[in-house]
């Protein structure tokens, strides 16, 4: 239920309260989610790692004018999820319709970091509908086969030292490949993850979102890329992916490589999403 009842308020950013919302997904899978904020709703999901804490400084520089809801994606944060079956794309991009759903929303503008931003290019392929504009920050790789079939060993690397070592040992190995901001944002959300959730999430790299950049051709609502920076979210794709979408639009690249915090991340982020919802959802 919406915590404006039963849920907790915290003191968010700019004076405005945090509400807890908790749900359940198309399948039942729990889920949780907080939202900041009044007006027309905007998603923000999370990249793999981090939970949804990782985007409040953001959104507490949205939230003058959207209201903005954080979901912690399923197999994340308090969205525990251990059954590796229930994590595919499908699902995740049918978990934000079972939100707005739950929120009695006709349609939200969806975006989100890294892995975020690929469940807002899932649902807003599935479900142009209720989606009415996308925001992907930090683009992942679309991979061929054999970069994917690399992810997916990486992952199933993961997930072994996971279950022989626990989380905090699982991610050092990969932490020092990371952005500055991308690893502190992964060691903050460590103690509030689910070992055995986040392995399951792990299966998530035998799926594919997709096969090509041409399948974005098949997303026709505004969609605006923020440029990665690393060999999993490279910078060139951004362009080919504008190129694509039949309404793309290219954001300045974000410094990614030089921003080490949540709130430098967010003032670094927040000037291009809020020129680009506002000439596409006015509040």
């Amino acid at each position: 239920m919406v915590g404006g009842l039963f849920g907790r308020h915290r003191p968010g950013l700019r004076g405005d309260d945090m509400t807890d919302i908790t749900h359940r997904g198309s399948d039942g899978c729990p889920l949780y989610a907080v939202s900041i904020g009044a007006g027309p709703t905007v998603f923000l999901l999370h990249g793999g790692g981090p939970d949804h804490r990782s985007l409040v400084s953001l959104a507490g520089l949205l939230a003058d004018r959207y209201r903005v809801v954080l979901p912690d994606v399923r197999g994340y944060g308090r969205s525990v999820c251990a059954d590796p079956a229930l994590h595919t794309w499908s699902r995740y991009a049918d978990d934000v319709v079972a939100l707005m759903d739950h929120l009695g929303l006709a349609g939200a503008a969806v975006g989100g970091t890294g892995m975020g931003g690929t469940i807002a290019l899932r649902a807003a392929a599935a479900h142009s509908e209720r989606v009415q504009a996308a925001l992907v920050i930090s683009l992942e790789d679309i991979e061929d086969d054999a970069g994917k079939q690399a992810e997916a060993e990486m992952l199933e690397r993961f997930a072994a030292r996971v279950r022989s070592s626990g989380l905090g040992a699982a991610w050092s190995d990969l932490l020092p490949s990371l952005a500055p901001v991308i690893g502190n944002l992964v060691r903050e959300a460590i103690p509030r993850a689910d070992p055995a959730s986040i392995v399951a999430a792990c299966a998530i790299g035998r799926d594919r979102a997709f096969r090509t950049v041409d399948d974005l051709k098949a997303i026709t609502v505004p969609t605006l890329i923020v440029p990665g920076a690393d060999a999993r979210h490279p910078g060139e794709l951004a362009a080919l992916a504008v190129q694509a979408l039949p309404q793309g639009e290219l954001a300045p690249a974000a410094p990614f490589d030089t921003v080490e915090t949540a709130e430098e991340l967010g003032h670094a982020l927040a000037p291009a999403l809020r020129a680009f919802l506002e000439s596409r959802i006015p509040a």
